[in-house]
């Protein structure tokens, strides 16, 4: 027996997706099932799920923070800075 699932989603993104799925020689009905069949496969969701929007807490390597640091430090000397006040606030209404 065969069952029916039905989603919502923007027309935009229906359309996108439709041509998408064409042009890899597949259609979008198609696409899911073989999504489903993956995350049975896989058990669990088969691509890499993640915030786009970076934690500032996370500790980034040393290289990493070492040229940030270098960069903002040329921003300074050009007077390019905020003030620690305006910082945490920005920090405060983002997290």
């Amino acid at each position: 027996m065969a069952s029916t699932i039905q989603i919502r989603v923007d027309d935009e993104l229906k359309e996108k997706s439709d041509q998408l799925f064409r042009d890899l020689g597949t259609d979008t009905t198609s696409a899911i099932r073989m999504f489903l069949t993956q995350a049975v496969a896989n058990n669990g969701v088969p691509f890499e799920i993640k915030r786009t929007i970076r934690n500032p807490y996370v500790v980034m390597p040393e290289e990493e923070l070492f040229a940030k640091l270098e960069k903002s430090k040329r921003a300074a000397e050009r007077g390019n800075y905020k003030s620690a006040d305006a910082v945490v606030s920005k920090m405060r209404e983002k997290y």
